[in-house]
């Protein structure tokens, strides 16, 4: 614009935005906006819960603090018997693991636990336990997330808490120090097996600890195992599992369990 005046300078740079403005409404897309829009199905309603980590409207109360009508023993399917008082759920180490009495395929799951204050040990031996996603078998058969006192314990990282026992550390150590309780919040998405046994498709686990991301849809190879590489075994509907690991320090306790199915036409086999 070298050799216009100032005012001759604004005018034709006003011009140029005014045709530069035309040409983007030109661009608009054209079409029906409706086409794109979906109505139907309708998402069900669900009410959340009144405070964070309550149950919404369509969980299943697992543990609420008063009994352990939905538990049973792993071993034996015999009542369960942890020790329940003032709201918590403490492990029995001496009588096993146990189990829901319901069976689950894809669900979401939210728990609470906390390791007691002052616990002793170091390494696996230092608040053990784990919650078994699908319980295939008797013991600590199935598909394991580590409950462990990851608070300035150092041990192997895919058997630190929160890791995908021996297959997946955690994203991030979100541990909170022992006495105080700490949250998991998952989305289990179970494998699925041919008529002959094979695998159709993988397990797949998303994990919040204390609202932390620590397993992004991470893609399991199989079941828990201590020794060896994981393996799937076919099953259709599972537990879920909390262990009673036997390690000798204190025991854990849990409260506020809940999940929800995610499974749109299959539901829960009843107690």
């Amino acid at each position: 614009m070298r050799g216009m005046t100032g005012a001759a300078s604004a005018a034709v740079t006003l011009a140029l935005g005014f045709f530069s403005a035309a040409g983007a409404v030109a661009q608009v897309p054209q079409g029906d906006p409706k086409a794109t829009e979906q109505w139907e199905p309708v998402p069900p309603l669900v009410a959340p819960g009144v405070r964070a980590g309550a149950p919404p409207s369509d969980a299943i109360v697992l543990f609420d603090g008063r009994d352990l009508q939905q538990w049973v023993s792993t071993k034996d399917h015999s009542p369960a018997r942890w020790k329940v008082a003032n709201g918590i759920l403490t492990v029995d180490k001496a009588v096993g693991n146990i189990e829901t009495k319901r069976e689950f395929a894809n669900y979401q799951l939210h728990l609470e636990w906390r390791i007691p204050k002052g616990v002793s040990g170091e390494g696996q031996a230092r608040g053990n336990s784990g919650v078994f996603l699908a319980s295939t078998g008797a013991g600590d058969g199935g598909y394991e997330i580590q409950i462990l006192d990851s608070w300035k314990n150092s041990t192997y990282v895919n058997g630190q808490a929160a890791s995908i026992y021996k297959q997946a550390p955690p994203l991030a150590n979100a541990t909170r120090k022992p006495g105080e309780w700490q949250t998991y919040d998952v989305v289990w998405t179970a494998p699925t097996f041919a008529a002959d046994g094979s695998l159709k498709s993988p397990a797949y686990v998303t994990l919040f600890h204390n609202g932390v991301l620590v397993q992004n849809h991470f893609e399991l190879t199989g079941e828990t195992r201590y020794i060896g590489a994981p393996t799937y075994r076919p099953y259709q509907r599972a537990a879920i599992k909390l262990q009673a690991h036997g390690d000798p320090s204190a025991p854990i306790s849990f409260r506020n369990i809940w999940v929800r199915e995610l499974d749109e036409t299959a539901k829960s086999s009843k107690p």
